[in-house]
């Protein structure tokens, strides 16, 4: 059957809400890190395990759930996965010791997927000439609902138990789900004949193959985990530093707005400039951010001009490499998703843990310096194995 494009703006927004709604599950904990630490009486060293579980799980989904998408019906396999995410926030909702609550975390992250589901058929609705444009669209919802993420739970961590902004998520993840049942296009794709194991053996290869795969896969590894090195330690150096809570610390996760409205204007200067320099760009941006964080930090003006360029760059590079990897080969977008999806949240994790203990090491300079190891490995693979300069459109 031919494919007929059909990615009405109605379509287009729904995809964007929903990969939204369901990555936040994914950074819950981050602004209520030392509500859960005094509740379940255990040290931060321990809550920020969890929450680098939480990333790890989301990582691990990537790799073996997400390639599905190649070989089942998206329009099913996303309703699946949102189920199942589901279930995992009500253990976690319940969850009566702090081991229960690590299992239901890492859950929340490996079924948390189905936004990795709906980038690649996005970009496979989209009009070759339209791609990044519409990516940055949907980006632009996966960014708001990391944002609003914070802020959710932050605000309502001082209002309510911490426990129930679980059970919030389950409910407004219901709703969405039935939604997504009605309105959702069907692939038109139906299941392929596939085999999971072949389709799994295949993600090495086409990371050893496919050059703007490996640098995309490199350079979401370091922004991402550079991203993570502020938000797992900034709960903690709200308390530390202005003995501000986790209203606060969610509070500061609105300005990635300015993230949120640049995405789109980043996806046309990918499909009309080139991806390499807003590549380039996104590094700049984070590195300023951390500068100032450095130096600035102690004034709650620093941390916001800090912030605000942090997930600029962040959205710069989340938006380019996605632009990259959808232009590869359209029968395998899943699969070049999941790499570098699967390399972007491990970077994600690493970042989580690595500025936990270097919290409890050194503090806040602890937690730039590791910052700075991000970055520089990050320009090291910019210079060394690069980015297309325009993108090229494979239809395989």
């Amino acid at each position: 059957m031919t494919r007929q494009v059909t990615l009405s703006r109605r379509t287009l927004l729904l995809m964007a809400t929903v990969t939204g709604v369901i990555v936040a599950n994914l950074n819950f904990i981050q602004p209520i890190e030392n509500l859960v630490a005094t509740d379940f009486r255990v040290s931060k060293a321990i809550v920020g395990l969890l929450a680098m579980l939480t990333q790890l799980g989301y990582a691990f989904g990537l790799l073996l759930i997400v390639p599905l998408g190649d070989i089942f019906d998206r329009y099913h396999l996303i309703q699946f996965m949102m189920g199942l995410s589901i279930l995992s926030l009500l253990l976690a909702y319940w969850a009566p010791t702090v081991t229960v609550f690590g299992i239901a975390t890492t859950l929340v992250g490996v079924t948390s997927v189905a936004p990795q589901i709906i980038i690649p058929y996005a970009g496979y609705l989209a009009p070759a000439l339209q791609r990044g444009k519409v990516l940055g669209v949907v980006l632009s919802g996966l960014l708001t609902g990391i944002l609003l993420s914070r802020s959710f739970s932050g605000l309502l961590g001082s209002l309510i138990p911490w426990q129930n902004i679980y059970l919030v998520a389950a409910v407004i993840d219901l709703f969405f789900l039935v939604i997504v049942h009605w309105r959702l296009p069907r692939d038109q794709r139906g299941h392929r004949a596939l085999n999971y194991g072949a389709v799994i053996r295949t993600l090495p290869k086409l990371l050893v193959t496919q050059k703007p795969l490996q640098g995309a896969a490199l350079n979401g590894f370091c922004l991402f985990g550079i991203s993570n090195v502020l938000w797992s330690t900034l709960a903690f150096y709200l308390a530390a530093q202005y003995h501000l809570g986790s209203n606060v610390a969610g509070l500061l996760g609105l300005l990635g707005i300015a993230g949120v409205l640049a995405a789109p204007m980043i996806g046309t200067l990918v499909d009309q400039r080139s991806p390499r320099l807003t590549v380039g760009l996104g590094m700049v941006f984070s590195g300023i951010a951390f500068v100032i964080f450095w130096l600035a930090g102690h004034w709650l003006f620093g941390l916001i001009v800090g912030i605000i360029l942090l997930d600029l760059g962040t959205q710069f590079s989340q938006v380019s490499n996605q632009a990259i990897v959808q232009s590869l080969n359209r029968q395998q977008s899943s699969r070049n998703n999941s790499v570098f999806m699967f390399s972007y949240f491990l970077g994600g994790s690493f970042g989580t843990l690595a500025a936990t203990w270097a919290w409890g090491q050194a503090g806040w300079t602890g937690v730039c310096g590791v910052a700075l190891v991000f970055l520089v490995l990050a320009f090291i693979g910019h210079l060394r194995i690069g980015e297309p300069e325009k993108l090229t459109v494979n239809n395989g």
